[in-house]
């Protein structure tokens, strides 16, 4: 699979915390792993030309995965239109986090993704409610983190097409963590654990359960419809 890690790699320039658990950023721990698992990855970041998303990349791009926090706003609507223009030809999108409030998630939802949130060092345990779906194969009846940002309800979001995680926190939250939706003729999964100053994506499990969305959001291997006014198929009589 082409796979392309978009992060905006603030945080890593800015906090010593987050540099000292990602040292080659977020994005590189996730592509490291999916490296391992076989897949062809590349990564790309805000303060690159065109924020790494080229005409180029974005073509060769299966399933694009997506963390952003402090510079939703520092993203061009042009890149964004155009990803999400490649989202409804096929390409799959994972988005991660705080990318919640990103501009392509929330153009692609049409809604406004907020959210309750509490830093407090909380236990997380995401529930798997969707057993049978391939994106929590491997996975156990949950993933327990021993410190992770609180997300609450109510999330603004539409609602799910399948709801593959539930998660529960110390402070006694619940939340919408493992999210699927289709976009014209591609995969979305929203996937919520993964604060920068917790070692999250260094989890086994959480790792697995990427890149398990990775295959499950790869483009279907099919002609693209046709749109548009349209011949007959058959002859029509006119009586």
């Amino acid at each position: 699979m082409n796979v392309t890690v978009w992060n905006e790699n603030r945080h890593e320039q800015k906090n010593p915390e987050v540099r000292s658990i990602y040292p080659d950023g977020i994005h590189g721990t996730i592509a490291g792993f999916l490296e391992e698992m076989g897949h062809r990855v590349q990564t790309a970041t805000l303060d690159e030309p065109e924020h790494g998303l080229t005409d180029d990349v974005l073509r060769s791009t299966e399933v694009l995965i997506w963390w952003g926090h402090l510079a939703h706003e520092e993203v061009d609507s042009v890149i964004v239109e155009k990803v999400k223009n490649r989202v409804l030809d096929g390409m799959g999108l994972i988005v991660l986090h705080s990318g919640h409030f990103s501009k392509i998630f929330k153009s692609l939802m049409g809604t406004g993704c907020d959210l309750k949130w509490r830093e407090a060092d909380e236990k997380e345990r995401l529930w798997v409610v969707e057993p049978s779906h391939p994106i929590v194969d491997g996975i156990g009846e949950y993933i327990e983190l021993e410190k992770e940002e609180m997300y609450g309800e109510h999330f603004d979001i539409p609602a799910p097409d399948e709801l593959v995680f539930m998660s529960w926190f110390e402070g006694g939250e619940v939340f919408r963590s493992g999210c699927t939706y289709k976009r014209g003729s591609g995969k979305v999964f929203y996937f919520r654990p993964g604060h920068e100053t917790y070692p999250t994506y260094h989890n086994k499990d959480i790792q697995k359960v990427i890149g398990n969305a990775v295959r499950w959001a790869a483009p279907a291997d099919r002609e693209k419809p046709v749109y548009g006014n349209a011949q007959p198929l058959e002859k029509i009589t006119v009586k």
